[in-house]
């Protein structure tokens, strides 16, 4: 692994020359193609310098502590060492995470959609927490997040949040995310402090190509309304929100968050087409699996996946029985312990099959 590492920080700079070079940066297709190459190994470039920073400092205190120092330097000195251990571990995590995603396969556009469940007002700001905790774990990683619809809640969350993630990598690292997130914690309207436990669902659908998904248009009904917002007022004076009915299935979708009709029309036409997608490969997973389930699940999204226990600071995935203490950092995006622990749990998981 680090060899092929070492590969590509020489690619890296190649590239940093090579756009410095006069010449090519007269090409503008060339700049760009560059361009695009540099920004799509530049995060795995950089975890790995980082690595070799750890590498250079646990190196330092060892020959250190080889020497003759008093108690007081020694001990401090073992306390640094074990934390650099400790991140040089997780960070060879995060590399393998990042080198084991082939460079052949398609980054697909996902589109995830949150829904508010069980908990009332709390749950919708949950939701929001998972909208907010996604798009920073996905502006960490570069990846571009658009808006499809929304429907906020009366105190400030979402009743409903669907949005698109696309990069390279969104697909590989956020697959895992579908089920139902628990969360148990005081809501801010809980005078006596008693703990509450609220849910909210995530469904992860991957965008379908062309050729994938056709929709036959005598299959469509689509309806037209006036947008409206919190509490039923219509904050719009035109019949720009989109109702549109998959007749065969039986599946709805409703987009109502931009001005334009024809935008509206083109989101709700993205997301039916992502969960006729999912419905066609939950079903030909589910016939798959009949006979046996794997350590991961099948990311039906019936089952609880998540909890976020916030008088502990502690996050659990149940699926493997991973728990970490850094929920604070979760919540504001870092979701790279978690990915790396599934990932790790999926490729133990295939070479015992």
């Amino acid at each position: 692994m680090l060899d092929k590492l070492a590969k590509l920080e020489k690619r890296y700079e190649e590239i940093e020359r090579l756009l410095a070079d006069p010449e090519i940066s007269a090409d503008q297709a060339a700049c760009q193609k560059l361009g695009k190459e540099l920004s799509e190994i530049s995060p795995t470039v950089s975890a790995y310098r980082t690595y070799h920073g750890y590498e250079s400092q646990i190196l330092e205190l060892q020959k250190l502590l080889c020497e003759k120092h008093d108690k007081e330097f020694e001990d401090l000195a073992r306390t640094e060492l074990k934390e650099l251990e400790q991140k040089q571990r997780e960070l060879k995590g995060r590399l393998e995470n990042l080198t084991n995603i082939s460079s052949q396969q398609k980054d697909q556009d996902l589109i995830m959609e949150i829904r508010a469940g069980t908990g009332g007002e709390e749950a919708s700001l949950f939701a929001a927490d998972l909208y907010r905790m996604y798009t920073k774990y996905a502006d960490s990683k570069g990846w571009r997040v658009e808006s499809i619809s929304s429907s906020p809640s009366e105190t400030g969350g979402f009743k409903e949040v669907i949005f698109s993630v696309s990069g390279k990598g969104a697909a590989h690292n956020l697959k895992w995310e579908s089920g139902v997130h628990r969360v148990q914690r005081v809501p801010t309207t809980e005078a006596s402090g008693r703990i509450h436990t609220s849910a909210a669902t995530v469904a992860v659908l991957f965008e379908p190509e062309e050729i994938e998904l056709t929709i036959d248009p005598k299959d469509l009904k689509i309806d037209v309304f006036r947008s409206s917002g919190p509490g039923g007022q219509s904050v719009n004076t035109t019949d720009s929100a989109v109702r549109m009915t998959h007749l065969p299935t039986g599946t709805v979708v409703v987009c109502q968050d931009e001005r334009s009709q024809l935008k509206n029309r083109a989101k709700a036409m993205r997301v039916l087409r992502a969960r006729l997608l999912d419905k066609r490969r939950q079903e030909a997973l589910a016939k798959a699996t009949a006979e046996r389930r794997s350590k991961i699940g099948t990311g039906d999204r019936s089952e609880k996946i998540r909890t976020y226990n916030f008088p502990d600071r502690r996050v659990t995935d149940h699926r493997i029985g991973f728990t970490t203490h850094q929920l604070p950092k979760v919540m504001d995006g870092d979701l790279d312990e978690i990915t790396t622990a599934l990932i790790k749990a999926e490729r133990e998981t295939e070479a015992s099959q």
